[in-house]
């Protein structure tokens, strides 16, 4: 078929234009970023939080798959480490047979919760990030965390100090890592690093040692 050489030309163009278009859209898409976050001897760091900064203009909504929750079982807080989106509330069910005195003194968040019994649960709102540090006025030994964010990207590692975050767009972002032990202002370490989605990027850290070893 002979097309007239202006409408060959237009279809030519628009042809191509078609052609490019999805390479484009899919080099933007977001996709999962995975991290594995090291200590300076180059173990790896269980429960540390990663947190990537929002780009401008991001509309996702800040929040998680899991729940709002961190309970007392076996005289401890589980999870032990906590990721909640700014302006949580968070419920404390106390699964132990003993009863439990919750309590921070962290800046983002003092509270205090009067003693409650087993099967019983208390709740607690978190308006500001930062990191709230729990403990039990009954038992000294335990410590939870429950690290409160502004981003909607943000994942724990597991024991082999490995974490994934689904949605993240490549490109040099801000990205924020959180551990007690870390040597940093509020226990931070922050930089921009370059994130290719389907490659793992390895961070190294900084860390005190654990008390008595």
């Amino acid at each position: 078929m002979t097309f007239p050489k202006p409408l060959f030309l237009a279809f030519a163009s628009l042809s191509l234009f078609a052609g490019i278009l999805p390479a484009i859209g899919t080099a933007a898409a977001p996709a999962a970023v995975s991290f594995q976050i090291v200590d300076q001897a180059g173990m790896p760091l269980r429960d540390a939080v990663i947190e990537v900064a929002p780009l401008a203009g991001d509309t996702r909504r800040l929040a998680f798959s899991w729940r709002n929750a961190m309970a007392q079982r076996n005289l401890a807080f589980v999870p032990g480490t906590l990721i909640v989106p700014k302006g949580a509330t968070v419920a404390f069910p106390n699964l132990d047979t003993v009863r439990h005195s919750i309590y921070s003194f962290s800046k983002p968040g003092p509270f205090r919760i009067d003693l409650y019994s087993h099967d019983q649960t208390r709740s607690q709102r978190f308006d500001n990030a930062g990191t709230i540090s729990l403990g039990c006025n009954i038992h000294d030994t335990m410590q939870g965390y429950v690290r409160v964010v502004s981003t909607p990207y943000a994942a724990r590692s597991d024991g082999n100090g490995l974490a994934q975050i689904d949605g993240v767009s490549g490109g040099r972002r801000e990205v924020v890592v959180w551990h007690p032990r870390i040597r940093g202002i509020g226990g931070e370490w922050r930089g921009k690093v370059q994130l290719v989605p389907g490659q793992r990027n390895r961070l190294t850290v900084a860390v005190r040692p654990i008390a008595g070893k």
